[in-house]
């Protein structure tokens, strides 16, 4: 899906470098954009276009901030041959600005093709769905945590449609139970003959046929629905219904299919994952953080003794872990990758769960805030891994922050969206078009 753009020019002081720039932005962003038709400042847009874009910016401006302040799409600025603003552009951006019009302003052409990325997905997002299996979330295993999550909440799932335009499509975790001990042992060998990927020796075969079996449930489910983006469930809480864990089908509806995941159902954090993901192309993940400044908190929950000896700064320092591992990836996103027998008590003992590694070294931690006004970065540095036998994190990641103190007053949510390298500038990009305001650790 491409972005679709129409080019505008000022009415009365055109130069001839209008019809060069267009040129240049349709070669150079051809894989990214489609441009329509041009038209004046001030003429409507065509109601197909997802932005307007001014190839070139002139000191008419001055006079129609008004015309500015009228556009319904963003206003992106590409000025230059090089698919970014130019340096005079500044001036016209900072008076806009002071009149209440943001402008969408790249200077590097990875930031041009992140932007209308994530334009082509605004308009995709009005047709995704994500499909979340449940039943009775806050009753469980652990009633006492998972009743405190907002993304069950009817408010959330709402304010997801009105602000992202994704639909959630919540459906019985029991009934996917059901359809899963209907498939016969000879369906699910059959499908564990595709896999190709590594197996801890700990992975039974009960637990591999338990995997294929719920993968192939899913995949019965979804052969009733269309334009799945995104599919989750309740699977610790209510483990209940499963002798499986869905890890191994999460990767593998990803691996084949591009459909992400949310673990737990935090549709949340699978929102935060689909926009980064489908906009910057990077790895994306979600985990739990457990800051060194938490102290007993933290460690009572994960099993453990003690955080790690740290060489300096132990309060900028924070253990990562979900699940008894550095947390579910799919294969492709991983340094290192095993489907593995599960950790924690709470889930059947025919369960699974992957342990996989990020490569050691810079790393982003993003999330949206509850009111999805707002979205959090947070440039790190993971140092690398750490591990507790007989505990509930096996294999767990730890990552320098900037300001550990910081991170305890201001973070949104224990879940946190890990991003390889460092992706602060190339969020801001996205954030800009989805209307997020961007706070920095």
């Amino acid at each position: 899906m491409k972005a679709i753009l129409v080019p505008v020019f000022f009415q009365r002081d055109k130069t001839d470098k209008f019809e060069r720039q267009l040129a240049h932005i349709s070669n150079e962003l051809r894989d990214f954009t489609e441009i329509l038709a041009p038209i004046g400042l001030g003429e409507p847009v065509p109601k197909e276009a997802d932005a307007v874009v001014f190839p070139e910016i002139l000191g008419e401006a001055y006079e129609y901030a008004d015309l500015f302040a009228s556009y319904q799409v963003p206003i992106l600025i590409l000025t230059s041959e090089f698919m970014t603003i130019s340096m005079w552009d500044w001036e016209i951006m900072n008076f806009l600005k002071g009149k209440g019009v943001q402008v969408l302003s790249p200077y590097n052409k990875d930031q041009s093709q992140v932007i209308c990325k994530s334009l082509a997905l605004k308009r995709k997002m009005k047709q995704t769905k994500f499909v979340i299996f449940q039943d009775n979330p806050g009753e469980g295993f652990q009633p006492d945590i998972f009743k405190c999550f907002y993304w069950w909440g009817t408010e959330c799932t709402n304010l997801l449609h009105q602000k992202f335009g994704v639909t959630v499509k919540r459906t019985s975790l029991e009934k996917l139970g059901k359809v899963e001990k209907s498939i016969s042992k000879e369906e699910a060998l059959e499908e564990i003959a595709s896999w190709n990927f590594p197996m801890h020796e700990s992975l039974s075969e009960q637990a591999k046929i338990g995997a294929a079996k719920y993968y192939l449930a899913v995949k019965k489910y979804m052969d009733g629905e269309g334009n799945i983006g995104g599919i989750g469930s309740n699977c610790l809480n209510e483990s209940r219904f499963s002798s499986s864990t869905p890890c191994i089908a999460w990767n593998l509806l990803y691996e084949r299919e591009r459909i992400l995941w949310a673990c737990e159902g935090d549709t949340l954090s699978l929102t935060t994952k689909y926009l980064l993901h489908n906009a910057l192309g990077t790895p994306v993940m979600m985990t739990n953080i457990y800051p060194v400044l938490m102290g007993m908190a933290a460690l009572k929950h994960e099993g453990i003794p003690s955080f790690p000896e740290l060489l300096d700064e132990p309060e900028n320092h924070i253990l990562l872990a979900h699940c008894g591992y550095f947390g579910l990836l799919p294969q492709s996103f991983a340094e290192s990758w095993e489907a593995t027998a599960p950790v924690l008590k709470i889930v059947d003992k025919n369960a699974h769960m992957l342990n996989g590694r990020y490569p050691v070294g810079p790393i982003t931690m993003v999330k949206i805030d509850a009111a999805m006004e707002h979205i959090m970065v947070i440039e790190g540095e993971l140092k690398g891994y750490v591990q507790y036998p007989g505990s509930d994190c096996r294999n767990g990641a730890i990552v320098k922050v900037p300001d550990g103190h910081r991170l305890m007053k201001d973070i949104y949510s224990h879940h946190q969206i890990l991003l390889t390298g460092h992706q602060l500038a190339r969020i801001e990009c996205v954030a800009e078009v989805f209307g997020l305001t961007m706070e920095r650790l």
